[in-house]
C-alpha cells in the first residue's frame, strides 16, 4: 500500500517559486507642497552667526557705557559730600552814566550815544574751592524791547579765592546805535517816570579748582536786571549813579555740545 503523506514533486516546487517571488515595494507618494529636496545652506549659518557677533559686541558697549556712567555718578556725589560746592554769586556795586544822548536826524532816525562804567562785584561761597575766570564780555540792553545800546569787556583774567570778594570794573559804550521808533518812545517816557530800565549780560569762561583737581573750562552767563539809569544834566564831566538797589544777577551754565549750547 502506498504512502499517501509524502509531499509530491508539484507541491514542493510550486511552494519555492511562490517564496523566491518578493512582493514589490510601496511606491511613494509625491508632494505637491515639497518639490525640490532641502538643501543646507552655509550662508545661512555664516549669518548668523556674524549677527550673534553683532550682537554680542553691542551688548558689552552697552554695558561698559552704563558702568562708566555709574562710576561717574558716584564719584560726582562723592566730591558733593565731602566739598559741598555752591555756585559763586554775582552782584552790581554801581553803575555810573556820564553820557546818554538821543539825537534825531532830518531824516526822522533816531541814534543814541552812551558812556557808563560798571563796578561788579563777585563772591565765592566756598571753603576748599576756586574759580578761574576769563575775560568778561559786557552787553549793556534796554530791558523792555531787549535792544542792545552799548557793550565793553572786563579784558584781564581773574581768580575768585574761597570765602572772598572780588571787585571788577568795565567800561560801556556805544556810538551812533540806531533805534526804532518805538524803542525811542519808550526811552523818553521812562526818563520822565524816573530812569530808564537796563539790563546787563555778562558772558565769560570759568575753570574750578578742588584741591589738586581742575575741570575744563565752562562758559557761564550773568544775567542782571533791575536797574534804572538817569541821564546826566550839567557840564560834560557830569555823572549820575543808577539805582542798582533792586538790580539781581542770576548765573546760567552754558554748555556746549557740538553746535548746540544749553543753559541751566
Amino acid at each position: 500500500m502506498a504512502d499517501t503523506t509524502k509531499p509530491t514533486a508539484t507541491t514542493t516546487t510550486t511552494t519555492a517559486t511562490a517564496a523566491a517571488v518578493k512582493p514589490p515595494p510601496p511606491t511613494t507618494k509625491s508632494n505637491p507642497y515639497n518639490r525640490y529636496p532641502y538643501r543646507p545652506n552655509p550662508n545661512i549659518y555664516r549669518r548668523n552667526r556674524r549677527r550673534n557677533y553683532f550682537c554680542l559686541c553691542c551688548f558689552w558697549t552697552i554695558l561698559i557705557i552704563i558702568l562708566l556712567l555709574l562710576i561717574a555718578t558716584i564719584a560726582g556725589c562723592i566730591l558733593y559730600l565731602l566739598y559741598r560746592p555752591h555756585r559763586p554769586t554775582f552782584s552790581i556795586t554801581s553803575l555810573k552814566t556820564s553820557q546818554f544822548n538821543l539825537t534825531t536826524n532830518s531824516d526822522g532816525t533816531t541814534h543814541l550815544t552812551s558812556n557808563l562804567n560798571l563796578t561788579l562785584s563777585t563772591r565765592n561761597p566756598n571753603k576748599r574751592v576756586t574759580f578761574f575766570y576769563d575775560p568778561i564780555t559786557v552787553s549793556l540792553l534796554l530791558q523792555t524791547q531787549d535792544t542792545q545800546i552799548g557793550n565793553g569787556s572786563v579784558a584781564n583774567s581773574f581768580v575768585s579765592d574761597p570765602n572772598n570778594i572780588t571787585v571788577v570794573r568795565a567800561g560801556l559804550n556805544g556810538a551812533n546805535v540806531l533805534l526804532e521808533s518805538s524803542v525811542v518812545n519808550r526811552v523818553r517816557s521812562d526818563l520822565k517816570k524816573g530812569g530808564v530800565r537796563l539790563k546787563i549780560y555778562l558772558d565769560t569762561k570759568t575753570q574750578v579748582k578742588i584741591e589738586s583737581f581742575r575741570s575744563k573750562k565752562v562758559g557761564i552767563r550773568i544775567e542782571c536786571d533791575g536797574i534804572r539809569s538817569l541821564v546826566p544834566k550839567g557840564g560834560r564831566n557830569a555823572t549820575v549813579a543808577a539805582s542798582v538797589n533792586d538790580a539781581k544777577c542770576n548765573v546760567d551754565l552754558r554748555v556746549k555740545i557740538w553746535k548746540w549750547t544749553f543753559s541751566s
